[in-house]
């Protein structure tokens, strides 16, 4: 308990050092993220439009996932050798996955009435795309986009092991900065990925649409329909439906 109180102490010593290494931590993470988008985003929403590729979609995730970062870092080393690239390699394969999963989910779980309606009025494949299929597939791609952030932000940490910078290199000095400083930087990673989450959380809900947000009241047993909402009853004397 003496080392979580003294981690505020060192806080307040070395703010300097945690503003610093939380600027290098959003860098890398933000540039990981950057990537991914660039590479899964496209890949995942077009395979979705064209309703083909889940096979690809799917198996690229699972290997995604399968693959550990901190070994990831490790085979990099001898390739990219120490820095910035070599991790941002290793969290670039951490994030495509689920954002690659959900860009091809919310694509090609568009209800078909709706992409049926819009070819109808005579809109082109890209038309349907672009006007209703992404729109309607942005709540589901920002799921994805969440998930891959926080779990980047987090990782990130094991940049320290490599030289890419950021709070992870606090985390992983215990000798030079003690367990309070170790500690305060593990709060600092736990407070960022929380705010990550909730940031990306609000900006899901805003593209949701307004349907989508709320359900409509149960107003009686499933069997039963709407029969129970006393507005919908018969009026005293009416013949009954």
């Amino acid at each position: 308990m003496k080392d979580f109180r003294d981690s505020f102490s060192f806080m307040a010593d070395h703010l300097d050092l945690l503003w610093h290494k939380l600027v290098e931590h959003l860098a890398l993470s933000g540039a990981a993220i950057g990537v991914s988008l660039a590479i899964a985003v496209p890949l995942g929403m077009w395979l979705g439009h064209l309703r083909r590729g889940s096979f690809l979609a799917i198996n690229v995730a699972n290997i995604g996932r399968a693959l550990p970062s901190l070994a990831l870092i490790s085979i990099g080393l001898a390739i990219l050798g120490l820095g910035f690239a070599n991790v941002l390699v290793a969290l670039v394969v951490l994030a495509v996955p689920p954002i690659l999963t959900n860009a091809y989910t919310s694509v090609a779980g568009v209800d078909p009435e709706a992409v049926a309606a819009a070819r109808g009025m005579g809109m082109r494949g890209r038309e349907v795309f672009r006007l209703i299929e992404v729109p309607l597939a942005l709540p589901l791609l920002f799921a994805g986009i969440r998930t891959a952030s926080v779990y980047v932000v987090a990782t990130a940490t094991l940049a320290a092991i490599a030289g890419g910078g950021g709070l992870g290199e606090i985390i992983v000095n215990q000798a030079s900065y003690g367990l309070s400083g170790v500690v305060a930087a593990s709060i600092w990673v736990a407070a960022l990925a929380l705010l990550v989450d909730l940031g990306l959380g609000a900006v899901q809900r805003l593209l949701t649409p307004r349907g989508l947000r709320r359900q409509a009241p149960v107003l009686g047993p499933p069997d039963r329909g709407t029969r129970h909402d006393p507005r919908l009853q018969p009026a005293p004397g009416a013949a009954p439906r």
